[in-house]
């Protein structure tokens, strides 16, 4: 079976290249007969696991397609050539030949194609360089949100935002997840605004940056329902035991249901979130009291506190 396919794909070609010779009375090579030629011996070679040969084979198709001035074709048979590399595990140049045909839908002004394409290359190479994944989630976001396309714009952030965290790039994720909640303000979903506060705030505790954190806190209060929800609520008493160096009201909080159910990348924040110093202050007895009532009661007893942040941030 593989050596019939092998042989259909050799004739494909022979056949591409006859399409290509010029003479006395073919002065044009005929691109478009050759290109369909060199896709249906890829097709052949792909059937008979020779990827290599399918790949060469789609570049041919590709540089046909090129000539004939068919950009979005060209971009296809590149793409195809890409995929043929991933089946070899050859990730980074499968990856270079979906960018080139990234680009090649650009220019033909098919965005959206060019966006998905990105995605996919992004996928590919994200267990092998995270930081290659995360250059190419932005620039699809980028595409997509040029396009006005903003919901899908956020997915390829929110990607984006996670392998940052993951990969402890910390400051580049304070900045992806601004962006976020940027766009999440501007078509008005509120609620997941309060959940991209929470992972700012988790980042900014982990950078060491307080005030950065506070200050996340504070310009959130004009997020439309923020101020009263149990998200700030939280916050306000997850700031409160990180300025006290009060490892237990810390763990606390962030072993809540609204910390610990988060997308697993800041659920680890929270879970492995260590105050400066790491102490551990007594509780007051009201503390149970307020664990059993739930996040809703958290920070109710902020008053009783003397300090700088008596009353609450909200």
């Amino acid at each position: 079976m593989a050596a019939q396919k092998i042989n259909e794909a050799l004739e494909h070609i022979a056949k591409a290249e006859k399409y290509l010779k010029t003479g006395f009375l073919k002065w044009k090579p005929d691109y478009d007969s050759a290109a369909t030629e060199y896709g249906k011996a890829a097709v052949a070679f792909k059937n008979a696991k020779q990827f290599d040969q399918a790949r060469e084979a789609c570049l041919r198709e590709a540089e046909a397609h090129e000539n004939n001035k068919a950009l979005f074709h060209a971009a296809k048979a590149y793409e195809q050539a890409g995929m043929m590399l991933k089946e070899m595990q050859r990730l980074p140049e499968a990856v270079q030949l979906i960018e080139k045909a990234s680009m090649m839908y650009l220019e033909n002004g098919t965005p959206d194609t060019a966006a998905i394409a990105l995605e996919r290359a992004g996928k590919l190479i994200e267990s092998v360089s995270p930081e290659k994944a995360v250059q190419l989630y932005q620039q699809a976001a980028s595409v997509f949100e040029n396009e006005e396309r903003l919901r899908q714009a956020l997915e390829m952030l929110g990607k984006a935002s996670r392998l940052l965290v993951r990969g402890r790039r910390l400051d580049e994720a304070a900045l992806s997840l601004q962006k976020e909640k940027s766009i999440y303000k501007e078509i008005e979903n509120y609620p997941t605004c309060y959940k991209k506060t929470i992972a700012q705030v988790l980042v900014h505790l982990h950078r060491n940056d307080y005030v950065a954190a506070e200050r996340c806190v504070r310009e959130s209060y004009s997020i439309p329902g923020f101020n009263g929800s149990e998200d700030c609520a939280a916050l306000e008493q997850l700031l409160e035991g990180y300025d006290q160096q009060d490892q237990d009201q810390v763990s606390e909080v962030c072993n809540l249901p609204l910390f610990k159910y988060m997308d697993n990348d800041y659920a680890k924040l929270g879970l492995t979130l260590v105050v400066p110093g790491g102490g551990i202050k007594k509780k007051s007895p009201n503390a149970a009291q307020d664990k059993a009532r739930g996040p809703a009661a958290v920070g109710s007893h902020a008053d009783e506190e003397e300090d700088e942040y008596s009353g609450g941030l909200c």
